[in-house]
């Protein structure tokens, strides 16, 4: 007898920014246990490239949707739920960076960076939150950042982003959870990917996360699949308003040159 308490089979999963790195790697997770899976993106060509290379359950669905664009959202939402029904799970990753001093961000790099990490991820949890609120079912999942936690350096745009974005998450949490619906983050640590490859190839920096990482090594995309299928499951069925920090143990404490 299978124990379904992480059960995510049957589920409808809109994962907007899946077609690449850590997007990609949690709707892969949820192909391979049995959702219905679409994934949006502003890049048509990278969706369908995506698309063709998951494999393991049902075909995965694409739809191209900017979150910096609040019609194409409307649009896409609506689409949706004609082709599919109601959304279970909404993943919202779409995210970017550009990495400067505060002094030399200009004000095209802040619309940029919030537009799309901040706003866009309000609006889509909105436009999928109403729905979900009328139907008194649902769960939604950010995905925030360590800074969420605290900043790093010369990122400010995209730390106060993903900061707001954990009070974003316990906002709706608070109003959406008398309707049954539940919102929940990931905050990953410092995660390999193709964006950031290039930045974790410098051996000073490798070495500064790799000393600062209690566990000794850099995450990867796919260390982010069990707590976001944790998440959409009932095994998280009173749980909401939690950001839950994927990052090797990162945050648990300073790590600092005393001898051992």
């Amino acid at each position: 007898m299978t124990d379904s308490l992480f059960s995510v089979a049957g589920q409808v999963v809109w994962v907007s920014g899946g077609s690449r790195g850590i997007g990609r790697a949690i709707a892969a997770g949820f192909v391979k246990r049995g959702a219905q899976v679409i994934i949006t993106s502003r890049d048509a060509d990278s969706l369908a490239k995506t698309a063709g290379e998951l494999q393991g359950g049902k075909p995965v669905q694409t739809h191209v949707c900017d979150v910096a664009a609040p019609e194409q959202i409307r649009e896409t939402a609506a689409a949706l739920w004609e082709q599919y029904g109601p959304i279970d799970t909404l993943v919202n990753v779409a995210g970017v960076n550009r990495r400067k001093a505060a002094l030399d961000v200009t004000e095209e790099d802040f619309d940029f960076v919030v537009d799309i990490n901040l706003k866009g991820a309000f609006l889509l949890s909105q436009e999928v939150g109403r729905r979900m609120v009328a139907r008194q079912s649902g769960a939604q999942i950010n995905i925030a950042s360590l800074n969420t936690d605290r900043p790093l350096k010369n990122v400010a745009p995209y730390a106060l982003s993903k900061a707001a974005m954990g009070q974003m998450t316990r906002s709706l949490a608070m109003e959406w959870g008398p309707h049954q619906v539940r919102v929940n983050g990931i905050a990953p640590g410092f995660i390999l990917t193709d964006l950031t490859e290039k930045l974790w190839s410098d051996p000073a920096m490798r070495e500064w996360g790799l000393a600062n990482t209690p566990q000794r090594r850099l995450g990867l995309p796919e260390d982010m699949v069990g707590a976001a299928i944790f998440l959409a499951s009932p095994a998280s069925a009173f749980m909401t308003g939690q950001t839950l920090y994927v990052d090797g143990g990162f945050t648990a404490g300073w790590s600092w040159p005393i001898p051992e």
